[in-house]
């Protein structure tokens, strides 16, 4: 079977992954697995890349779910260096409580961005800049076209693994 290429995500999951960076949620466990902590510790998402970066298995919800790339993924990618955002970004986005946010706006990703951008501010960092960021991953992506990796079931809650 061929393989098939990723969708592409709704930005809010850039927003997520940097996040994810800024947090050091990123373990490279070797040169094709790593892992993610989700934003509240209660799950570890497993993720493996070609040493390209172009084929890409990711068992967070949304790529399982609804066929594209996730935060996990685009976070992995950034940490392996296959994208370099500047650390002012990642820290803007450091500290957000994303699982909460999507769920007080429903998953209305527009929404969410409108809330973490005025967190952003009023942490003296400049939206426009990392909305900016963020959209230059996406033309990443794009410009990458991300092929599916093996497909592997989300992991349940509570299964983030501890680090000391």
């Amino acid at each position: 079977m061929p393989a098939t290429q990723w969708k592409m995500p709704p930005l809010i999951k850039v927003y997520e992954a940097l996040g994810a960076i800024g947090d050091g949620r990123v373990r490279i466990k070797d040169e094709r697995r790593a892992t993610v902590t989700s934003s509240d510790g209660s799950k570890t998402y497993e993720v493996e890349t070609s040493a390209d970066g172009r084929e890409i298995a990711s068992n967070d919800n949304a790529s399982y779910w609804q066929g594209y790339v996730g935060y996990p993924a685009i976070a992995v990618l950034i940490a392996r260096g296959f994208y370099r955002p500047p650390a002012n970004v990642t820290d803007a986005l450091a500290g957000v409580a994303w699982k909460e946010l999507n769920r007080k706006y429903k998953n209305d990703w527009a929404k969410t961005i409108a809330e973490v951008e005025k967190e952003i501010e009023q942490g003296g960092h400049d939206p426009d800049a990392v909305r900016s960021e963020a959209e230059a991953v996406m033309s990443f992506m794009r410009a990458l076209k991300p092929m599916r990796g093996k497909r592997s079931r989300p992991p349940s809650e509570g299964t983030a693994v501890k680090i000391r």
